[in-house]
């Protein structure tokens, strides 16, 4: 059985691989959202990240990423309000507030390709906002 670092550790005691491998590959948070001031509900649109590959999921400079988009949302335990941006599927989410991970996660199925299988992933669902003009909303974040 693979280790469960996340059901015994809190995101603070992680190591960053562990921290790292949190994340799903669902690219939710590289789309383009937007906020409503008066309600202050959170959308997705379906523009993603220049630096996001559509195909793969994967931003195409991770390392670099903040320095190059000034909106790129850099997730750190210091700053649990970032998380209300992220969709509601998020382990880093999640974990935050207390809940399991999905059957889904690759964490749990071993599987990087089970997010994109699950349909919970932007694959498929997204244009790089290099390719258009126009935001359409995709979903409500939950």
């Amino acid at each position: 059985m693979a280790d469960e670092f996340w059901k015994r550790k809190s995101l603070a005691e992680m190591s960053r691989t562990e921290w790292e491998s949190l994340c799903d590959g669902c690219a939710l948070c590289c789309l383009q959202k937007l906020e409503d001031e008066k309600t202050g509900n959170v959308y997705f649109t379906d523009v993603a990240c220049r630096l996001l590959d559509t195909d793969a999921c994967r931003c195409i400079d991770y390392v670099n990423r903040a320095k190059r988009v000034s909106t790129c949302l850099v997730l750190t335990v210091d700053e649990p309000g970032t998380f209300d941006w992220l969709p509601g599927t998020c382990a880093y989410r999640l974990l935050a507030a207390g809940e399991e991970l999905p059957e889904w996660h690759p964490l749990v199925t071993g599987d990087p390709r089970s997010v994109h299988e699950a349909g919970i992933s932007a694959k498929g669902k997204c244009v790089s906002e290099t390719k258009t003009s126009q935001y359409s909303v995709l979903r409500q974040l939950s």
